[in-house]
């Protein structure tokens, strides 16, 4: 079954009535994947290849519990059809209830410590990209849900990491890495995405004998440093771009096709935005790392190796 990109696709299943567990585990699979119930037993979803590939995996799964399946591709006879099928996929009402939860959490943010606020970020995190990954007609419900949903986490990485710098508007000079040799160079301390991938950077393709040091507070930070990452320094957020992407762009490596998925991959992890699948392994292994490592310079040292693998694959991944 091939699918023309205004086409619909409809499942229709039927379960053996002792199949419980199988019809909940079905059931369940219908209901992650956004389809719209028409009747009992009747499915629909936008007849896109992902979605196609989707209901198909479900309807082998039917036939191996010994029920039945027929996956069918549809297409609405006039406007008013296509309406009403569209309607059945508006997700106004679950944002609606998932911007009431976020804007309760965001209220309560200063009594949670470190670990409450990153789990409740994680909750929250999963509950929004749940809706969003069924939210196949977005509107204006969406987007005031992802500016909520980013509001929040704006919120708690403040709390979690002060400092955090607030992007500029301005140009991004053009900067001659050889003016930039055996240089010291500062950020915040407690490394994360930006900066602890910034830090790789620098000491990958900009200033291979870097030193680093680690700040307690921005305003410690010596006149004879590079600053990168915090409100003032001289490489730190500028528009749109985190401090990583700023860098590479001071010093003239937009064109590197690993750095760039590199940067799609930071920039997401920093301030969201489109993601690749490989963001959220590479989180869990620098949160991993933050927790048994207390030392700064042992954190850059293991996820070094872990950018360049990601590099090397981004590089070498023509699908990436």
């Amino acid at each position: 079954m091939t699918a023309s990109p205004d086409s619909w696709a409809l499942l229709i299943v039927t379960l053996p009535t002792s199949g419980a567990t199988a019809r909940m585990r079905i059931w369940r699979a219908i209901k992650t994947l956004g389809c719209a119930a028409l009747r009992d037993g009747v499915y629909l979803l936008p007849g896109k290849a992902e979605q196609v590939g989707q209901l198909r995996q479900l309807a082998d799964e039917t036939r191996q519990e010994d029920g039945q399946a027929w996956l069918l591709q549809v297409s609405a006879t006039n406007l008013e059809e296509e309406t009403a099928f569209r309607t059945l996929f508006d997700r106004s009402a679950d944002y609606g209830e998932l911007q009431a939860t976020l804007s309760e959490a965001r209220n309560a943010l200063s009594d949670q410590d470190r670990a409450e606020l990153s789990r409740l970020l994680r909750r929250h995190g999963r509950a929004y990209e749940a809706i969003r990954r069924i939210d196949f007609f977005p509107n204006e419900a969406s987007t005031r849900a992802e500016a909520q949903w980013h509001d929040l986490r704006r919120a708690v990485e403040a709390l979690q990491s002060p400092g955090e710098p607030q992007p500029l508007t301005r140009m991004i000079p053009r900067r001659d890495a050889a003016q930039y040799q055996g240089r010291r160079w500062a950020t915040r301390r407690n490394l994360w995405v930006d900066r602890v991938a910034s830090a790789w950077l620098i000491r990958r393709f900009i200033d291979p004998h870097a030193r680093f040091l680690w700040l307690e507070s921005p305003a410690d930070c010596p006149d004879d440093a590079l600053g990168f990452d915090f409100d003032g320094a001289t490489f730190t957020h500028v528009g749109d771009r985190v401090s990583f992407e700023v860098l590479q762009s001071s010093f003239g490596l937009e064109t590197n096709r690993g750095l760039c998925r590199l940067g799609t991959m930071v920039h997401a992890l920093d301030v969201g935005g489109i993601s690749v699948p490989e963001s959220s392994g590479f989180e869990a292994m620098l949160a991993g790392a933050r927790a048994r490592l207390q030392d700064d310079d042992a954190v850059l040292a293991e996820i070094s190796s872990v950018l360049d693998s990601l590099y090397a694959h981004f590089s070498a991944n023509t699908r990436s």
